[in-house]
């Protein structure tokens, strides 16, 4: 969507702030010894208690209030009772909602506990990229740039990145034009940033893989190539400056 009004600058701040402050609490909360499906029933009244409802259960169907993804899932993954969370686990919870006719989304990774398996250099890699995505954008430049900045930066720490998972308009529905903001230069994509727009941007980079294959389930995604992957994500709008952020409340650069 594109920003016009105050009322509806205001509108995307509340979903915003609605995802944002779940998705930092439901970090919190995480522990060793719970399952994904508790973490995920925490985060589902969390939404409720902000008058907000989960995004992908109400455009797609899914099996939970948010997606909860363990160790060598890269994203989607469903909150399951057998799912238990262990010391030193790499997690990804991505939250997204609708609130009051407006959509939000955020994600972030994390180590468990102690990291003790090394996965908090992919962690923080992923987190500073997004932040220097972030900080490019404005109106006027192509996508495939910052696709291009992305991924460059990626592999000047030593990572890959999933080309078929993107970042994306957001605002009136979850999923709006540009539909795809790769985390790679997609040379075919001529399309630029338009000031006042909304989009969520998004980092998948991986220890190893390119792309994120569905599993069994029909939702949950892996990589192609094994190894881990670290997601961060923000909803945003697009200035003739630095973008504004609307969901700095997750507090995944603090």
């Amino acid at each position: 969507m594109s920003i016009s009004t105050e009322n509806e600058r205001i509108g995307m701040q509340q979903a915003c702030d609605a995802v944002a402050i779940t998705l930092k609490k439901m970090r919190a909360y995480a522990q060793p010894g719970m399952s994904t499906r508790e973490l995920d029933q925490y985060g589902g009244e969390l939404l409720a208690k902000l008058g907000a409802y989960s995004a992908p259960a109400l455009t797609y169907g899914f099996p939970g209030f948010t997606c909860i993804s363990v160790n060598e899932e890269a994203a989607h993954g469903i909150p399951s009772a057998d799912k238990i969370l262990k010391e030193g686990d790499l997690i990804n919870i991505d939250v997204s909602a609708e609130l009051n006719g407006y959509w939000a989304d955020n994600g972030g990774s994390f180590v468990l506990g102690k990291d003790i398996y090394g996965h908090g250099k992919l962690v923080e890699a992923s987190k500073a990229i997004l932040k220097k995505a972030i900080s490019n954008i404005k109106g006027g430049v192509r996508i495939s740039e910052i696709g291009r900045l992305i991924e460059t930066e990626a592999k000047k720490a030593g990572y890959t990145i999933i080309k078929n998972l993107t970042g994306h308009g957001i605002g009136r529905s979850l999923h709006e034009e540009p539909h795809e903001i790769a985390n790679y230069c997609d040379r075919y994509n001529t399309a630029r940033f338009k000031k006042n727009s909304v989009v969520a941007i998004e980092t998948f980079i991986s220890t190893r893989s390119t792309i994120a294959d569905t599993q069994a389930d029909g939702w949950t995604l892996c990589g192609n190539k094994g190894g881990f992957v670290a997601q961060h994500e923000h909803t945003i709008m697009v200035t003739g400056g630095q973008p504004v952020i609307f969901t700095t409340r997750n507090g995944i650069w603090d």
